[in-house]
């Protein structure tokens, strides 16, 4: 089983790629990666980072790949820095992938109601098209309402709310969407699964913690690609990836010195117990 990876390197900040290929690794996965950009830090509480944009290189180390005639079993995106990089994508996904291969994106973009810096919503609908050519999706609630035009409720909604939500993004074209953030209850967070074909949701919700951490949703999307390529059912998938989240984050707790990320080296033996044999 051999995955590609497509996001960008922060250098330090335990995200991104430097999160994907550790986790799917110790998850047994043959990890490729296509790197969209390198940063020195990530953007969020660092200054004066540094930005090295590899749209230009994309193409060339695809091509290359095509001449060696190497194919990926599986496709997993997370932050994708502009509109031609989600055109490259799309492009690997139709000539790199197996017969049986599967997309799997993570449309990295926004978050509390609002679009990551550098973001438009012209940005946001094209994402909407690569998440529609997915087998999976695995939006935020910010971002689900970006792509279907949705009204963004933080918190105070219902069910029917959700429900709404995922049929918009069913309506994109993915065949699953797993939606994070999903909360009916204070001290209750999780996702919500919903299975296109049969317009059925599913559940799963743990502990909401007391703290905000960066790199999570590529912690989790990591986890659920490699429990997904593993042989776990969606769900079940999504139910390991969260518990493997919010190990990383207690890890984390309490150490102020390491605000930038989650300790999720030290959580990798009980996601790999979790994955079982």
């Amino acid at each position: 089983m051999k995955i590609l990876t497509i996001q960008d390197i922060s250098c330090v900040g335990q995200c991104s790629l430097t999160v994907a290929l550790p986790i799917l690794s110790a998850c047994g996965i043959e990890t490729c990666v296509l790197p969209s950009a390198v940063l020195s830090t990530h953007t969020g509480g660092f200054s004066g980072w540094t930005f090295r944009d590899l749209t230009d290189d994309m193409p060339a180390i695809a091509a290359h790949w095509a001449k060696e005639n190497i194919f990926f079993d599986a496709l997993y995106t997370g932050y994708l820095g502009s509109a031609r990089q989600i055109d490259i994508t799309l492009d690997i996904r139709k000539n790199r992938l197996t017969p049986d291969g599967i997309l799997i994106v993570d449309p990295a973009m926004a978050d509390n109601g609002k679009l990551y810096t550098g973001f438009d919503q012209a940005f946001a609908d094209r994402m909407a098209s690569l998440c529609g050519a997915a087998d999976i999706i695995l939006p935020n609630i910010t971002e689900a309402c970006f792509m279907t035009g949705a009204e963004y409720r933080e918190s105070g909604y219902d069910e029917a709310y959700i429900i709404d939500l995922m049929k918009r993004l069913s309506a994109l074209g993915c065949k699953h969407v797993v939606l994070t953030g999903v909360s009916y209850d204070e001290t209750k967070l999780g996702a919500a699964v919903w299975h296109s074909a049969e317009s059925r949701i599913e559940y799963y919700f743990h502990e909401r913690l007391p703290v905000r951490s960066h790199g999570t949703g590529d912690v989790y999307a990591s986890a659920f690609c490699g429990a997904l390529l593993r042989g776990h059912s969606i769900l079940e998938s999504a139910t390991i990836a969260a518990d493997f989240t919010v190990d990383s984050i207690r890890k984390t707790m309490g150490d102020a010195s390491h605000w930038y990320g989650v300790k999720f080296e030290e959580a990798i033996p009980g996601l790999v117990r979790a994955l079982g044999d």
